[in-house]
């Protein structure tokens, strides 16, 4: 999944206009796409080189800075094929999952003191609420955003309040037998 959505994002950001490797990694940084994409900016390097071998993306022109030479991409029609499969088998999948080593480790948390479960709960909600509050921030910086993107936001926000529940339920079930 990974690699595909480094890919998806990689091509849907090339659809836009023909962009460094650099370049992408700062609009990636710089618009917290990371944070919930789990793309390394590394990663797109060697995305592009990739893709570039399969004929996804060419080499649009290159330009020098000191004694670097960066290669400017484009997308190619076979490129922006590959978006749209990676989009449709996107939109095809749910939005979350159960996967999660939080959710397998609840499986053993008994091995835990009370305590420890506790405090690792403890510090899964601050966590939790650090990022609601820097969506939130993003949010506000973004300003009149489009109803694709609020609807984003309002999604994440819901899941990030379960989660809490979720937290708060299992640290009710830490002093309870089995």
């Amino acid at each position: 999944m990974a690699a595909s959505t480094t890919r998806m994002l990689a091509l849907g950001m090339l659809r836009d206009r023909p962009m460094h490797g650099y370049e992408i990694t700062q609009v990636i940084s710089q618009s917290a796409l990371d944070r919930w994409a789990h793309v390394l900016p590394g990663s797109i390097y060697h995305a592009l080189a990739k893709m570039e071998d399969e004929g996804l993306v060419r080499t649009h022109a290159e330009e020098r800075t000191g004694d670097r030479l960066r290669k400017i991409y484009a997308i190619t029609p076979a490129g922006t094929a590959e978006l749209t499969n990676l989009v449709r088998v996107a939109m095809s999948e749910p939005p979350h999952d159960l996967r999660s080593d939080l959710a397998l480790a609840t499986m053993w948390m008994t091995l835990l003191e009370p305590e420890q479960t506790r405090s690792a709960l403890d510090r899964a909600r601050a966590k939790l609420e650090e990022a609601r509050e820097q969506r939130q921030v993003g949010q506000t910086l973004k300003g009149d955003i489009s109803p694709i993107a609020q609807a984003l936001f309002d999604n994440a926000d819901a899941v990030a309040k379960a989660d809490l529940r979720l937290l708060e339920r299992l640290e009710l079930l830490v002093d309870q037998p089995e």
